[in-house]
């Protein structure tokens, strides 16, 4: 993998920009690598190095990643005011339902389009998802999309005002379960211990309504790294980003371990032996 700096702005110039217009809504994806399909979503306040990192982790892996601008710039290592302000407008934003009501996002229709096309675009048994921090728990609303085989939820904080909500109808939510137990598929969900804004609250509704079909994984606060960008000394004071910000990339790591589950997860069930 191309080895980059997490400390400075990524041109993403390994990365293929296409803007894809589904549903009648346009937006602009990075596209990489070969074989089957993966969404990667990047969480607040952006596609940053570190989202870019893990996305380049999951190409090298054997996979054509698609990950689709939702908000912030485009590899910028945002200063905190800046983050802040894409944070606000993410929240009035009409496309993400950021408060409790068992809503989905309506960004997330867009996404499952995104993952239909990416299937058709790459073939093989299915496409692989995983959400981040404010699109944590999209992966888990698109697996209503039949190609979708492989969701991954990462620290997923919405809605943010209630720490055992899980961001999906409750008739959604029964849809998803039926499917899981269906087609034997099961959710990966990560956190840390401590984590401020997806509490164990969450992960024990994700439990109760999936069974042992979520599977989750809790890092301890200690396996989280210090060395943090602008956004997340000021607006994040507790361990968050398992895959990015958070993950310290060295071998016998926990959240390197979580990182290699993931990537091995998506070999799992997006290969064509398994189809």
């Amino acid at each position: 993998m191309t080895n980059r700096k997490v400390t400075e702005d990524d041109p993403l110039d390994d990365f293929r920009r296409r803007d894809i217009v589904l549903n009648e809504i346009g937006k602009a994806v990075h596209v990489a690598g070969t074989g089957p399909a993966v969404i990667v979503m990047t969480e607040m306040p952006g596609i940053s190095p570190h989202v870019a990192r893990f996305a380049r982790w999951v190409r090298d892996a054997g996979f054509t990643v698609y990950m689709p601008s939702l908000f912030g710039r485009d590899g910028a290592v945002v200063t905190a005011e800046e983050g802040g302000a894409i944070f606000r407008k993410a929240c009035i934003s009409a496309e993400f339902r950021t408060l409790p009501g068992g809503e989905a996002s309506p960004a997330i229709l867009w996404l499952r389009a995104l993952a239909k096309l990416a299937h058709e675009e790459c073939g093989g048994p299915g496409v692989g998802a995983i959400g981040m921090c404010f699109t944590g728990n999209f992966a888990l609303s698109m697996m209503l999309e039949p190609s979708v085989l492989a969701p991954v939820l990462s620290q997923p904080s919405l809605p943010l005002d209630d720490p055992a909500g899980t961001g999906i109808t409750p008739a959604e939510l029964a849809a998803v379960r039926q499917r899981l137990e269906r087609d034997d598929l099961t959710v990966m969900g990560y956190r840390f211990a401590g984590d401020a804004y997806c509490r164990a609250e969450r992960f024990a509704a994700f439990s109760q309504a999936l069974g042992d079909r979520f599977v989750a994984r809790v890092l301890p606060d200690s396996a989280a790294g210090k060395d943090l960008p602008p956004f997340f000394r000021q607006f994040v004071p507790t361990p968050h980003s398992v895959v990015t910000v958070h993950l310290i990339d060295e071998a016998g790591q926990p959240t390197v371990a979580a990182r290699d589950e993931i990537l091995s997860f998506f070999g799992k069930r997006l290969s064509s032996a398994t189809a």
